[in-house]
């Protein structure tokens, strides 16, 4: 049997959905993009998978580099790769969420991150690549299945 190999690998990255709970309002945790594509655009923390990674430290190490908050406890959501999602290229992210309850955890801007801030689910901003399904999915997920 002889095989046709395709050498076309698509990007992995993983991005990071992170809610907080304030009285009867959920936040989200965005950051401004220092750097192209969308920059100056509000998104979710993420990056690309560097080699010998697993996903998981992926999305921690992102969120820590990006907004300075770590030991959350994250939780795969989904896989979202549509072609066209990313500017640069076919790329697959793999989105992880988790909670902070905590007051102690002040964001503050970090590597791509020029300001990173909470928003409430109420009133996002306009979205960088597809963040606003991501969201959407998350927000879901949160409602529907706790």
């Amino acid at each position: 049997m002889s095989y046709t190999y395709n050498y076309f690998r698509p990007m992995v990255s993983t991005d990071v959905v992170l809610f907080k709970k304030n009285d009867n309002q959920i936040s989200i945790l965005l950051i401004k993009r220092l750097n192209p594509p969308f920059k100056d655009c509000w998104a979710l923390p993420g990056g690309f998978l560097e080699e010998d990674e697993s996903l998981l430290d992926c999305a921690n190490r992102e969120l820590k580099e990006e907004t300075n908050i770590s030991g959350i406890e994250l939780e795969q959501l989904y896989a979202f790769g549509d072609p066209g999602r990313d500017p640069r290229g076919h790329c697959v992210t793999v989105v992880y969420f988790g909670w902070v309850s905590d007051i102690h955890y002040e964001p503050t801007a970090g590597d791509d991150a020029q300001e990173v801030q909470w928003f409430s689910l109420a009133e996002l901003p306009v979205l960088a690549f597809d963040h606003k399904k991501v969201i959407e999915m998350a927000e879901k997920r949160i409602r529907y299945h706790g």
